[in-house]
């Protein structure tokens, strides 16, 4: 190896540019740093379900004693579950630790150097991130005034070298939906469109009884949110049958490991318990929204997923969201383009809704007598 170039002279260009993925924060890592103890932070900062998994899951992994047992690589109980679930083939379906991961796959199946991925920003930033780690090219189409997607600009940004439009719907961090017929119309452009319906169940509207028409659409969902699961990491996506193949070819062997397939199995025999949390979870979204409505200089967005987004109209985003911090109760900011001046609250508990918004009141109170 040459000393002038050097180890990190031969690491892909655009892989030493690549900007990461911001996570959530963990509460032990802010232990000292807030007035409350870490076992008493109200963590709103990730959309995860604050009520949890379902009973059974808990009981079904206490219980597990096949734990020294690779888990089935070919997903075939997974799979078949998940497909009476959604109402797609087995075939068409493949899981992931995460809906990230598969993110991940989809794009290494269509993207690579001087391929460009139409992305309408705002949105998931892993869109973003997992372009660039292919070494893709962003076309950036900005999202309207409303967050809406302006379907003509995407497909006048339409090239011979664009490979993927992922659309996020309920988008994040927005919670903007996008209607079916302006997904419809970017599909019938046949460029590869992934839609990613994390939140579908907050709302209940799919494209997945259309996608066995479309050989260039592919559908994520998630068992992190409604499900309760988000530590286990577990998302899957229905794809045309030969997509799905080429997801089952590349990714990792065992990568949706023996505890979510368990997980995925008990959430699936209890639905009740779960929707009926949907339905908790939905109802304090509106109350949030109405709550967040009343603040003078926040300006919130209506929600279809588990949280809700504001625009800052007096103060300073990342101001408020330290102050929150400070007294345990952690929110979203992004200092990315285009959110720099936003908030995304994510749905918590009725009590946890109520300490926040007595703290919001008291920033508002000091940003009037300013």
């Amino acid at each position: 190896m040459s000393k002038v170039i050097g180890i990190e002279g031969l690491v892909k260009p655009w892989i030493i540019a690549l900007g990461g993925y911001v996570a959530s924060k963990a509460p032990d890592a802010l232990e000292g740093k807030m007035e409350v103890a870490t076992k008493d932070v109200i963590k709103l900062d990730a959309n995860e379900n604050p009520y949890g998994c379902s009973p059974r899951v808990q009981r079904a992994l206490a219980e597990c004693s096949s734990i020294n047992i690779y888990p089935d690589a070919e997903q075939v109980e997974l799979r078949k579950m998940l497909s009476e679930y959604v109402g797609a083939r087995p075939e068409c379906i493949a899981a992931g630790n995460g809906s990230d991961e598969l993110i991940g796959y989809i794009m290494r199946s269509f993207v690579g150097p001087g391929d460009e991925v139409i992305n309408c920003v705002p949105t998931f930033d892993i869109f973003r991130h997992r372009t660039q780690l292919c070494g893709g090219t962003l076309v950036e189409v900005p999202r309207n005034e409303d967050y809406m997607v302006d379907v003509a600009a995407v497909k006048a940004a339409i090239t011979p070298r664009t490979r993927l439009i992922p659309l996020a719907t309920p988008n994040n961090p927005t919670g903007t939906k996008i209607p079916l017929e302006d997904i419809l119309e970017i599909v019938e452009t046949g460029v590869p469109v992934l839609v990613d319906e994390a939140y579908v169940e907050f709302n209940g509207e799919t494209v997945v009884p259309l996608a066995s028409k479309y050989d260039n659409m592919m559908v994520l969902r998630t068992f992190s949110k409604w499900a309760g699961l988000a530590g286990m990491r577990i998302g899957y996506g229905i794809f045309p049958p030969q997509i799905a193949d080429y997801v089952m070819k590349i990714k990792e062997p065992y990568n949706v490991n023996i505890a979510a397939q368990i997980a995925v199995r008990e959430s699936l025999k209890d639905l009740e318990y779960l929707r009926n949390n949907v339905k908790t979870i939905v109802a304090e979204r509106d109350r949030l929204f109405a709550e967040l409505s009343q603040l003078s200089f926040l300006k919130p967005y209506p929600s279809w997923a588990n949280f809700v987004f504001c625009s800052v109209l007096k103060g300073n985003a990342y101001e408020i969201q330290q102050r929150l911090e400070r007294k345990g109760i952690l929110i979203r900011y992004f200092n990315i383009p285009l959110l720099q001046n936003a908030l995304r609250f994510g749905v918590g508990k009725p009590e946890h809704t109520d300490v926040m918004i007595r703290v919001l009141k008291q920033i508002e109170k000091e940003l009037d007598d300013k």
